[in-house]
């Protein structure tokens, strides 16, 4: 028999098919393990994605506080700055992962400019809830990025591992679509990331839109 595992996809599903190997093996068949999607030899287990949601959370969530206090009613530059933030942001984490804790042997322009998307995704939303409900919606926005996103995200084992049906939800939340896109551009050569990929840009434009419509008003307002 042989037995492919993706460690790529998580250590917990490689550790089953592994044990479940040795299992055959102590009853005499004759296993053949073959990895798939190998993680790197300066992280084997793929720790740095179990740190991966602090940014992609924090990151979204302060660039918005900060530009909500600091640019009130200049929604332009809110804009700017959410976007422009987030790439850089989104390049530096990618650096920090692929070069300092070599989790990733990937392309890492695209690997931070899945990053930066989701940064952007938590940031440009937040700061739309902000824009059209006030301080309220960045309350809003820190509990369903913090208490709701985060702990369906399943970037540490991977969301197949989570109950039923919240790993499926955690999946169309930023920081869950951000960490399966960077785990799909990272070991899976982006196999798999175009559903992450999509519903982070409906993120963003979801953020934009609320920005519009508090532009639009306060031009009501103001006439």
């Amino acid at each position: 028999m042989t037995i492919y595992t993706a460690a790529g996809a998580g250590q917990s599903c490689k550790t089953l098919l592994t044990n479940l190997g040795s299992g055959l093996e102590d009853q005499g068949m004759t296993v053949t393990c073959d990895e798939v999607a190998p993680t790197t030899e300066d992280d084997p287990n793929a720790s740095g994605l179990s740190v991966l949601a602090l940014p992609l959370a924090f990151g979204g969530m302060i660039s918005a506080a900060l530009l909500s206090l600091t640019m009130k009613k200049r929604y332009s530059l809110r804009v700017i700055g959410s976007l422009s933030f987030s790439v850089i942001a989104g390049f530096l984490v990618g650096a920090i992962l692929q070069f300092g804790f070599g989790t990733f042997d990937a392309n890492y322009w695209e690997l931070s400019l899945i990053l930066a998307l989701g940064i952007g995704g938590t940031s440009m939303f937040v700061l739309g809830l902000e824009s059209l409900i006030g301080y309220a919606g960045l309350g809003l926005g820190a509990v369903l990025t913090l208490f709701v996103s985060n702990p369906l995200s399943g970037i540490a084992t991977g969301w197949q591992w989570l109950p039923s049906p919240w790993g499926m939800i955690g999946q169309y939340l930023p920081i869950g679509v951000a960490g399966n896109a960077a785990r799909s551009v990272g070991f899976f050569d982006g196999a798999g990331a175009t559903h992450s990929v999509v519903t982070l840009i409906v993120w963003v434009l979801i953020g934009l839109g609320f920005v519009g419509l508090a532009t639009l008003k306060d031009r009501k307002a103001a006439s």
